[in-house]
């Protein structure tokens, strides 16, 4: 093997293969390795942990075909100190050399016949603008359980209807759906798929510089109990699949209330400054209350034994005065994941979960395609 390839090229794809490098390959030293792969398309970096699998092509100027298997992690680091000039890689031996400048590194090979192959993409079911499928993610994701007990709660559950395509996650405290549109490669597709919050997350930031995405789901005899992303918008070819969580998600969607009694609208960015400062004296396990008048919102936390803040803010309220709490950090991650100017709440009563919903303007309707549901605390007095 002998190519050349240009450093920010390199250091990119291998940083972004390296991300499906388990932590701890344990008694499977191979798996912390990135297979290296010479090719007709140029240069191919490939990672597996037997969960979630990667792949990147960039071009890269192949003298020698080859493949070989390094430390991903030691790869990674060295990509990334190098000067920026081309980088010239080569096998030397037992040995990968790398040549960059004046500077050079030996690193040692391991046997490729033991690095298992990595599963095959499965069919692509439709394509999604890049872009709003990192943010949409980004949003639903917020709701997502973390608690490896319940795995089921830690996935993102995916429901494809024709043209929309949902995300839905809930930790049980909280709810999140976003609701986007797709091109589906069939006009009448109908699909559910259960992802792993965590690696549809990273997934989503790292595939998603622009242009479309591909989604692709397994089906019988082709990828079963997968999900693929292919993206070709920048730093070559990449994708990846990853396992589906087994299991039935609950059915959540229904919780979201059709009607509301009493609904406000707030200056997002101040609800959130005023949050956080008034988070400052909640206790574990204790509510921020939230006291909304006409014309009003007031936060409020703390008791009289221990340290109390309150603070005041405008607010457009409407159907009657209501006092209702919610965990802090709660309260900011579905405040953080509104994109509007101003939040839309609906509630009902304070022991009922409040809808929340992100507006241009106090004078603009809800914009419904992002909504999160978030279960008040008991407050005290």
């Amino acid at each position: 093997m002998k190519i050349r390839v240009e450093r920010d090229v390199l250091a990119e794809a291998v940083a972004w293969t390296a991300r499906s490098i388990p932590a701890r390959p344990g008694t499977l030293p191979q798996l912390s390795g990135i297979l290296v792969k010479t090719g007709a398309d140029g240069l191919t970096l490939s990672g597996f942990d037997y969960e979630t699998s990667a792949l990147v092509t960039v071009p890269a100027d192949v003298a020698d075909d080859g493949q070989v298997l390094v430390s991903g992690r030691l790869l990674a680091d060295i990509s990334r100190a190098l000067p920026v000039k081309p980088v010239d890689i080569s096998v030397d031996g037992a040995k990968l050399a790398v040549t960059c400048g004046s500077s050079r590194f030996s690193l040692q090979t391991m046997p490729v016949d033991d690095y298992p192959a990595l599963p095959e993409m499965p069919a692509v079911a439709g394509t999604v603008d890049g872009q709003m499928f990192a943010a949409a993610v980004g949003q639903a994701v917020t709701a997502a359980g973390r608690d490896d007990m319940l795995p089921v709660l830690t996935g993102v559950k995916v429901e494809i209807e024709a043209s929309t395509l949902s995300l839905l996650a809930t930790d049980r405290f909280r709810l999140s759906l976003r609701e986007l549109e797709w091109q589906p490669d069939q006009p009448d597709l109908t699909a559910t798929a259960l992802v792993p919050a965590r690696v549809l997350a990273e997934t989503a930031r790292s595939l998603t510089a622009g242009g479309e995405l591909s989604i692709a789901l397994g089906s019988p005899g082709s990828g079963e109990g997968l999900i693929g992303f292919e993206s070709t918008a920048s730093g070559g070819n990449r994708r990846t699949t990853t396992r589906l969580i087994e299991g039935a998600f609950p059915n959540v969607r229904q919780l979201f209330p059709a009607t509301s009694d009493i609904t406000a609208q707030v200056d997002v960015a101040a609800l959130i400054d005023s949050a956080k400062r008034v988070a400052l004296v909640a206790g574990r396990n204790t509510p921020i209350r939230l006291t909304f008048t006409d014309g009003m919102v007031t936060l409020e936390a703390g008791n009289g034994e221990e340290a109390q803040a309150s603070e005041s803010l405008e607010a457009t309220l409407s159907g009657g005065d209501i006092s209702i709490g919610f965990n802090p950090t709660y309260l900011l991650d579905g405040l953080g994941a509104i994109t509007g100017s101003h939040v839309h709440i609906a509630m009902t009563q304070p022991a009922r979960p409040a809808a929340f919903a992100s507006m241009s303007g106090t004078d603009a309707s809800p914009d419904l395609d992002f909504r999160y549901l978030l279960m008040p605390l008991r407050m005290q007095g």
